[in-house]
């Protein structure tokens, strides 16, 4: 993506003006742009628990942190060869999603288990052997704040019936009714 054919001087400016078009871009359309990131790799120099990405991690630019509503991270301990948290849990085969900034909600970390067989990402059910991250009863779903839909009145009819108004012209004949 080129920021509207600005030459930037470097790619931290780059970055910078292609962030700053998105979010400009979102507001515009009111529509939910999702821009992935790199980590930096100061994240491999931490030991431990410190492995845990944050907002400083993101590659690049700090722009993107300032710009960005959301920011969500996947962290697999395991990756790292972390096998236990301190309690001596084990964390093999999970992972969390760590909301790190939410400009309109809560943050906090969702824990989830990790079939790397299938690359899927799964509720954690207590199997009787621990539920891991310290959650014996983490079958209860987790649920984060949000004001993002605070303007929505649930039951309130659609404005318009969905896929009535397809900008089709006055031209256009109807094909039978199926």
């Amino acid at each position: 993506m080129n920021a509207s054919g600005m030459n930037p001087g470097n790619r931290q400016e780059e970055v910078s003006m292609i962030s700053r078009s998105l979010k400009g871009l979102a507001k515009e359309l009111n529509v939910p742009i999702l821009a992935l990131s790199q980590l930096s790799r100061a994240v491999e120099s931490r030991t431990g628990e410190g492995k845990r990405p944050q907002l400083s991690d993101l590659r690049e630019s700090g722009a993107i942190e300032q710009d960005a509503d959301m920011v969500l991270f996947i962290h697999r301990p395991e990756y790292y060869k972390i096998t236990e948290d301190e309690q001596g849990n084990s964390l093999i085969g999970l992972a969390e999603i760590i909301v790190a900034k939410h400009r309109n909600g809560a943050t906090g970390d969702v824990r989830l288990r990790f079939r790397p067989e299938a690359i899927r990402f799964e509720d954690i059910v207590d199997e009787g052997f621990g539920g891991g991250f310290g959650m014996e009863e983490a079958a209860v779903p987790m649920t984060l704040g949000s004001k993002m839909n605070e303007s929505l009145s649930p039951g309130a009819p659609a404005q318009g019936q969905f896929g009535n108004n397809l900008n089709l012209g006055s031209s256009f004949e109807r094909d039978a009714d199926f």
